[in-house]
């Protein structure tokens, strides 16, 4: 029996209308029997009919021609390509061709970075074409990633080639103008970096099943917090790329969504990483100083509602300091009915928070919670909202891209870069370099050295006394960081669960800072559970990395 591949609406569409003008309710056998019909196949048996429809269907649908050759099999054996040769008058128009293709020493290092290419589609020849951009009906052009974003420095220049046949059937071939190789895109992700992240993110999201309802997921990603350069970006969980058309079927179909890049496009609730911003905030607008203490009693009314602190603090009386460190609740809820949403997402913004960060892949845009975006949700604002998003439990969502910048921001002393994962261009020979992507500072924030030195003194507690110090005591450098904990309501086998998503920002060393991370983990029980993960990476990179000023070693990820 005939039957059409499931998921393949597009295609059985074009089939059906296109290529055969039957009706767009034509069963796959009516399909099949249009096709022997077509291409006068009746002579052969069921299977070998499907075969030969099959290669000439898709000679029809790309127009085939001279110029646009159809290709019957990649990679084949030499057996293969020695025996075309050698008979090349019974194989009349058939030639092999060298080719350039993608080999990948390791598929799953980093698949959502990395993307992927195939055959143009319709859409993107005709958006092309309009562009005034020359592509062949049967090109390869990069699909997603940076194969998509960086598709004009690495496709290269197709050549005019032209073949001759002979009175004795001899093939031959000749270049009029020689095609000219695409450039290399060189990454500012370090290889063995990438490889650290990835271990340390899975193996730690895995620990955490045990205690969570939710499935393993999240992200991890690392900037130079001092030039944007983005060191590692891993999604969990991922995918191989090299067996990506094989697997595609079940990949799409994953509850997991394997495909989505959470480290860019996921937005959360940031939970308490958002109270240095909130701290900074009230600093640079002189509504409290370093000297400024609120006392936590665990519950605060505000107007008729109730908010609380469940942490368990060593003094009762915080400082804007110790209140980073200790989590409180209690004195950003203070802070926020002192200020307005207003400003604390003025503040947030001037950290990037909440707006797409430039970076050369698609990301998220994120939301800062306000009673403009609540209307547009058909919500009306309460009073309470501006507490909630204080301590980062309101309707704000940010990107883990985003929490990495910020926390940069912060460690560097308040200077935001754009972050970008092409470091340079080079010609195809590394004779010229074509694009040189150096530091690009995208605001100088203004806050006050002192603003910053307070908010960075609270983070760097955390690291070394605080939620943190339990995995970074052994680290060969100082390292600050802020948790941080939300919740979120799932449905769980047909139940309605709240779960919580873990979250962690960290720089080191934290009186030098190097490196910013962030995680971000979906069903975590909290954000100081992370902290083993991005201790992993600093082992490894303060440690083993040796002289990090030398340039690694490039094309370690595409052959």
């Amino acid at each position: 029996n005939v039957a059409f591949a499931k998921d393949r609406e597009k295609d059985i569409e074009e089939l059906r209308t296109d290529i055969l003008e039957l009706n767009a309710y034509a069963t796959a056998q009516n399909c099949m029997d249009a096709l022997v019909e077509k291409y006068k196949l009746e002579q052969y048996d069921t299977a070998t009919a499907r075969k030969i429809a099959s290669v000439r269907y898709e000679m029809t649908r790309i127009s085939f021609s001279m110029a646009i050759p159809y290709t019957f099999a990649n990679d084949v054996p030499m057996e293969t390509v020695a025996r075309i040769k050698e008979n090349s008058s019974f194989f009349m128009g058939v030639d092999v061709e060298i080719v350039p293709y993608r080999e990948y020493t390791d598929g799953t290092l980093m698949p959502h970075i990395l993307g992927r290419v195939g055959l143009i589609s319709a859409e993107e020849y005709a958006e092309k074409k309009e562009a005034g951009e020359s592509y062949a009906l049967n090109a390869m052009i990069g699909k997603d990633g940076i194969e998509s974003a960086m598709e004009s420095y690495l496709r290269g220049t197709r050549g005019i080639k032209t073949i001759s046949t002979d009175a004795d059937g001899n093939v031959s071939t000749d270049y009029e103008i020689e095609p000219l190789q695409g450039n290399t895109v060189v990454l500012t992700v370090s290889k063995d970096l990438q490889e650290v992240a990835k271990k340390a993110l899975s193996s730690g999201l895995e620990k955490l099943r045990e205690d969570s309802m939710v499935d393993p997921a999240g992200a991890i990603i690392i900037e130079d917090v001092n030039n944007g350069e983005i060191l590692a970006s891993y999604s969990y969980p991922a995918f191989d790329i090299s067996t990506f058309s094989q697997d595609y079927s079940e990949l799409v179909k994953a509850t997991n969504a394997p495909l989505w890049n959470r480290a860019l496009m996921s937005t959360y609730s940031p939970g308490s990483t958002f109270k240095p911003c909130t701290a900074t905030a009230a600093l640079e607008e002189g509504l409290i100083t370093s000297g400024t203490y609120f006392r936590c009693t665990r519950s605060y009314t505000y107007l008729d509602h109730q908010f609380q602190c469940l942490q368990k603090h060593e003094s009762l009386t915080m400082n804007v300091v110790s209140a980073i460190n200790e989590s409180c609740n209690i004195f950003f809820y203070n802070v926020a009915e002192q200020t307005n949403i207003e400003t604390i997402n003025e503040y947030a913004s001037i950290y990037g928070l909440g707006a797409k960060t430039g970076v050369e892949l698609p990301e998220a845009t994120g939301t800062l919670d306000s009673p403009e975006y609540r209307a547009s949700l058909n919500q009306i604002w309460q009073p309470g909202f501006t507490l909630q998003n204080a301590i980062g439990n309101g309707g704000s969502m940010f990107s883990p891209v985003q929490l990495v910048n910020y926390c940069a921001t912060i460690a560097n002393g308040g200077t935001r870069y754009r972050p970008h994962f092409v470091k340079t261009v080079k010609s195809a020979d590394y004779s010229e370099t074509v694009l040189e992507n150096g530091a690009e500072v995208i605001l100088e924030t203004g806050f006050s050295q002192g603003t910053l030195a307070t908010v960075r003194r609270g983070m760097e507690l955390v690291g070394s006394k605080g939620y943190c110090s339990y995995a970074f005591k052994d680290l060969p450098v100082s390292a600050a960081a802020k948790t941080g904990t939300s919740q979120v309501d799932r449905t769980i086998n047909g139940y309605r669960v709240t779960t919580n998503n873990g979250f962690l920002i960290t720089y080191a060393p934290a009186d030098n800072p190097q490196i910013a991370i962030c995680i971000a983990a979906e069903g975590a029980g909290s954000g100081s559970s992370l902290a083993t993960i991005a201790a992993s990476v600093y082992d490894y990179y303060f440690n083993e990395m040796g002289n990090l000023d030398a340039p690694e070693a490039e094309n370690q990820l595409l052959a």
